[in-house]
């Protein structure tokens, strides 16, 4: 047993069993291994250094049996995920991570250097360990239901460490790796599914997935018999290479400012790759040994341990909210109302249909609102048609469901009512009061709101215990993030049908309690506020809007004051400095471009990115200038602070649902594990308030 093997005493094995079988038109048997670690689909098989070594077994009872050819699959629906990461958290030291790459490289490289050919059956869901194990195999058959194959690794802190960055552009040419190492996971964990993998050279071929494996030993026997020969592209190491470093290059710094160390290296690996002959095991050495240098270097970094943090909040804690009633109170949703036809309206109306597959009445103020409302939700079904995602009938079907009235009477038999108006306490409040006239004491009402008290929309209506916030964000089919907020009288039932709702639309749902704000725009605007606040003292909008990068935030934060809107930001500014005016203060420059109808700080010329003139002379700015450092330290001090008040305010559970609401809801690093794991390491948080947020290797080495 490897000294790495002992670290990952928990691991869950993926056992690796081997099978002869016979083929018509082979003349020896095929030994086809299965990976399975003995659960079902829900539970995917991983490596861990155990795995790893019964795949090394299993492999030596192959060669044993002297085939024709090897194969390996997976058990129904999973080919592999990857490396087993629960076992991260026990590498204490750096030799035990070089010792993970290694046996990996040495046991996978097993498929790539026998002299019997070796075949990947991938018949499901294979990221990162699981996919490099199919680039070592000689030739690859896909299933054609397959529908996630990545290499997820440069979003969690690590690299393609067994193979991938190696073999990966040499297969499929060096800007589709790009794709697949760089672009796509720095794209909220993006995947391909096994059509794109045919278009990009990792799949020799697509098969039917209802006798895929029977398919594959068919055409292994063709390839075995010379009838069928894949191709393999010629790979361009001169300009089309320098293009596609300059294209990651160009991603990493756009996404993460250089601030995510997996990804920076995963770009270093793959420009080593030009220099890597795939056909030559010296060269693979060296390739393969930087690989193995990478993942121990990075094994031994907190940002990797934040990333495992961040994985771990957005794929167990947003399935199991806490706070959520228990499920079984939920009622059931089979019509749903929407007050209001604009474009956030719209965007509702669409996910509802497309999820729910119920029908959806949108009412407005006037008939040509309702009817633009209505023809942008068709307008986006007639996409999804002309992406082959809807058959013409099931278009049909969902247009249908989707109807326009100006009478609030047409909700009588919805179950859930949800209002996207203008963001005014007595808009919503009328609003509300109308559709009581109409609709049963059981039908949810929510309301999209941002800030405002739900509470307050609800205390004049005859059944407060029905109101709960349901607030989206924007774009709607984009960001997975629901703040789901419980009034005062806001009952169990009414609670329960709201969580239930968002997993329908699968959304991941955070509780939240009625304070203004509530999680996500509670902090952004104190974050910007501090940004604008040094803007007003006299810091140039360069430096104070480059200043706070290290955050995570996936934008700048006046590039996303243009992306909201300075009315909006300027509207949630001042409804949280009335709850809290000691430490939201207003900002006049930001007020002054609101008066004045600007949307936005920058412009753009020849020159690029520049400060628009009229902004410039509308925003006073004072003769205090701050140095980027302090205006990254006065942000850093405000967020801290801010959390503090809103977990001991009670407003969500845990530091985790703050990281959770900050990922989901604005893209937020998860090299930084969120925020609070970077607040712990940084030592903000222990400065401002005393201890960091979370306990040490929760998110820390």
């Amino acid at each position: 047993m490897t000294d790495i093997a002992n670290a990952f005493a928990d691991e869950v094995v993926t056992n690796a069993y081997t099978k002869l079988v016979s083929v018509p038109g082979i003349d020896g048997p095929v030994a086809l291994i299965t990976l399975d670690n003995g659960f079902d689909h829900t539970k995917p098989s991983s490596f861990g250094p155990r795995g790893l070594l019964a795949l090394d077994k299993a492999l030596d009872e192959a060669f044993d049996a002297k085939p024709s050819a090897i194969a390996v699959t997976g058990k129904p629906f999973i080919f592999a995920a990857g490396a087993d990461l629960k076992g991260v958290p026990s590498i204490t030291a750096r030799e035990q991570g070089l010792e993970l790459g290694r046996l990996g490289h040495r046991v996978f490289r097993r498929l790539r250097e026998s002299t019997v050919p070796t075949f990947a059956f991938v018949n499901g869901v294979a990221l990162g360990g699981g996919l490099e194990v199919g680039l070592h195999c000689h030739y690859r058959t896909f299933a054609d239901n397959v529908g996630a194959l990545g290499l997820p690794e440069a979003m969690l802190g690590l690299v393609p460490g067994w193979g991938g960055t190696q073999l990966l552009p040499n297969l499929i040419g060096p800007s589709n790796a790009v794709t697949m190492a760089v672009e796509n996971p720095l794209n909220n964990g993006k995947v391909i599914n096994s059509k794109k993998a045919l278009e990009f050279g990792i799949a020799d071929v697509v098969l039917g997935s209802a006798d895929f494996i029977e398919q594959s030993l068919a055409w292994t026997a063709k390839v075995l018999a010379g009838e069928v020969t894949p191709a393999r592209p010629e790979i361009d190491r001169g300009q089309a290479w320098d293009d596609a470093i300059a294209r990651a290059k160009a991603i990493v710094e756009g996404k993460t400012k250089n601030n995510a160390p997996g990804a920076v290296r995963t770009v270093e690996l793959l420009e080593l790759a030009r220099t890597t002959d795939i056909s030559d095991a010296k060269s693979l050495d060296a390739g393969f040994a930087a690989e193995d240098e990478a993942l121990a270097d990075l094994l031994m970094t907190d940002a990797l341990r934040a990333g495992l943090y961040a994985f771990d909040l957005v794929n167990r804690r947003a399935k199991r909210p806490a706070g959520a009633p228990d499920k079984s109170l939920a009622r059931k949703i089979s019509g749903v109302g929407i007050v209001g036809a604009g474009l956030m309206a719209s965007q509702l109306a669409m996910l509802f249909v497309k999820q729910l597959k119920v029908p959806v009445i949108l009412t407005d103020i006037d008939q040509e609102r309702i009817d633009k409302g209505v023809g942008y939700v068709h307008d986006e079904i007639d996409k999804l048609l002309a992406k082959g995602r809807l058959s013409p009938d099931g278009a049909n079907r969902l247009k249908a469901l989707v109807t326009g009235s100006l009478d609030k009477a047409a909700f009588a038999k919805t179950d859930f009512v949800i209002e996207a108006v203008f963001e005014n306490m007595d808009v919503k409040k009328k609003v509300f009061a109308e559709l009581e006239e109409h609709i049963s004491p059981e039908t949810v009402l929510a309301t999209n709101t941002s800030s405002l008290s739900i509470t307050e929309m609800a205390a004049d209506l005859e059944h407060p215990e029905r109101v709960v916030g349901f607030h989206f964000f924007n774009p709607v089919a984009v960001l997975p993030l629901l703040e789901v907020i419980k009034g005062e009288q806001t009952d169990d039932e009414t609670l329960a049908t709201a969580f239930a709702t968002a997993k329908a639309l699968k959304k991941s749902a955070v509780l939240c309690a009625d304070l203004p704000g509530f999680v996500f725009n509670r902090l952004l605007t104190r974050a910007l506020g501090e940004v604008m606040n040094a803007v007003d003292e006299g810091t140039p909008f360069d430096v104070a809007d480059n200043a706070i990068t290290e955050l995570g935030m996936p934008m700048t934060p006046l590039a996303l004051l243009a992306l909201v809107g300075p009315a909006v930001a300027l509207h949630t500014g001042e409804t949280l400095h009335a709850a809290y005016p000691e430490r939201f203060k207003p900002s006049p420059g930001l007020q002054a471009i609101v008066e004045a109808r600007k949307t936005g700080v920058w412009t753009w010329t020849d020159q690029g990115q520049v400060i628009d003139p009229e902004v410039a002379a509308l925003w006073q700015q004072g003769d205090k200038p701050s140095t980027a450092e302090e205006v990254l330290e006065r942000t850093r001090r405000a967020f801290a602070e801010e959390i503090r008040i809103m977990l001991d305010e009670g407003v969500v559970a845990a530091p985790e649902d703050i990281d959770l609401c900050l990922i989901l809801g604005g893209g937020f690093g998860f090299w930084n594990g969120g925020i609070t794991p970077y607040l712990d390491r940084t030592g903000t948080s222990a400065a401002v308030n005393g201890t960091p947020f979370l306990a040490e290797g929760v998110a820390s080495v």
